[in-house]
């Protein structure tokens, strides 16, 4: 029976841009030339076999797998690479990510050795080396198959993000396109598109008043932290030309002007809660530079560098750390400022921070989610988590939800995006963890570092 081409026609031209990349990206795969071409294919598939790597993944185990991620919808790449000069250890990852330009967990096969990386807005340096080190770990099978479905079971559950937009569909390894799979999905495509689009849209409208509305109500606190350090500017008795001025004592007073200008310019360009990271940090880093000037004034030693006071970082840098208890939690020991640790030592109640709550007045560790990013910027890293366990903000900062809604995981100033998200070469490379191959030989490298 003879074809009849032009009837295809017409579903093809209703489909959107993603479905038809989606239709170019199922063609034959071709030989990478370097990370930049691998990085074209996981921008259109989650799983990318080279040719001359093609006996460690089937196409039919490529697509498995590259089924298993999408049906998880979660940023992982996974590339199957010869061990070639293409390809070098000591830069692929790195490269890789930055070509491809999405945050996510990137795992790569070359030759025989594996290694895997992730923003943290995925997940976790400690998790990702863990996960290098099982699926290495002798006897769990030293094939390519065994190796990656091994890794891929074991790390969807744990990360955070979603796929990204760019998978509209394909496959990991490529295959030819029949016409009656045109037609198909040209009218899947003309019947849901609509649907689907309008679903989508529902969403990020749903997720953006949301963000409005957390941005709103932490706006106030910034604001207040903002005019708390702008009046202890004025109240500063410090001229830099006056007798016993030095450029050190300059120094320190431009920076913390600095810090209030910066904080007041970032605030005002703040879209979503997560941008208040940067705002408070810029404080956190004003406060510090006037306690090295009065030190210098006054002189006595120059402060150590602490975290802010746990208990209201306006109270300016701790001086010592010391043991606190929430209601209903276990103790720890926190930053406090000498006021604080007074109080407590004469078993008084510390000056905490309080919030407006729909509850009324509350601290600001029990008064909801979107303090997280403004509380980020003052205590920053791994920190702030350990120093919140048992209240209500510490329990919501473990939840996977709560990074993608207030885009603070990793509470660094400017990490707004999220897994899933196109950061393009927008991206730390110290904050993305893994990037060791194991075993010994190399010259080192690799995101996060790690012998090779």
């Amino acid at each position: 029976m003879r074809l009849r081409v032009f009837s295809v026609l017409p579903a093809v031209a209703a489909l959107p841009a993603v479905a038809l990349a989606a239709l170019v990206a199922a063609g034959p795969a071709m030989a990478a030339t370097g990370a930049s071409d691998v990085a074209d294919q996981l921008k259109k598939s989650p799983v990318y076999v080279d040719p001359g790597a093609a006996s460690q993944l089937s196409p039919a185990q490529a697509d498995a797998l590259a089924k298993k991620i999408k049906d998880a919808d979660k940023p992982l790449f996974v590339a199957v690479l010869p061990n070639s000069a293409a390809f070098p250890k000591a830069s692929i990852l790195q490269n890789l990510r930055t070509d491809t330009g999405v945050t996510g967990l990137y795992a790569i096969r070359l030759g025989d050795a594996f290694t895997s990386g992730a923003d943290r807005k995925v997940m976790s340096p400690q998790a990702v080396k863990n996960l290098n080190s099982a699926v290495r770990a002798p006897g769990t099978g030293g094939d390519a198959v065994t190796q990656l479905n091994a890794f891929v079971d074991k790390a969807l559950p744990q990360m955070k993000g979603h796929a990204p937009a760019s998978w509209g569909g394909g496959s990991g390894s490529g295959g030819g396109v029949s016409s009656g799979a045109l037609i198909g999905v040209g009218a899947v495509v003309v019947a849901g598109g609509a649907g689907a689009y309008a679903l989508v849209r529902r969403g990020r409208k749903k997720k953006a008043e949301e963000e409005r509305a957390a941005l709103q109500r932490l706006q106030i606190v910034v604001d207040e932290d903002i005019t708390a350090f702008g009046e202890e500017l004025d109240r500063l008795d410090f001229h830099p030309a006056e007798a016993g001025a030095d450029d050190a004592m300059r120094a320190d007073y431009e920076r913390a002007l600095d810090s209030y200008e910066t904080s007041k310019s970032l605030m005002a360009k703040a879209e979503r809660p997560a941008d208040v990271t940067g705002v408070t940090q810029a404080l956190e880093d004003g406060r510090f530079s006037l306690a090295t000037l009065a030190a210098r004034r006054e002189h006595r030693p120059l402060p150590e560098r602490r975290a802010p006071c746990f208990f209201d970082p306006r109270h300016g840098p701790s001086v010592e750390d010391a043991t606190w208890m929430p209601a209903g939690g276990a103790p720890r020991q926190v930053p406090v400022c000498l006021a604080d640790a007074t109080r407590l030592r004469d078993g008084q109640d510390p000056m905490v921070r309080e919030v407006d709550t729909d509850q009324g007045r509350r601290p600001y560790y029990d008064a909801g989610p979107a303090y997280g990013p403004w509380a980020g910027g003052y205590f920053g890293g791994g920190m702030l988590p350990g120093l919140l366990m048992g209240t209500m903000l510490g329990s919501m900062l473990s939840t996977p939800a709560y990074a993608s809604d207030y885009g603070a995981g990793s509470y660094d100033a400017g990490a707004g995006f999220d897994g899933g998200d196109v950061s393009g070469s927008d991206f730390n490379p110290s904050d993305f963890g893994g990037g060791d191959w194991g075993g010994g030989g190399g010259d080192g490298g690799g995101f996060g570092g790690g012998d090779w």
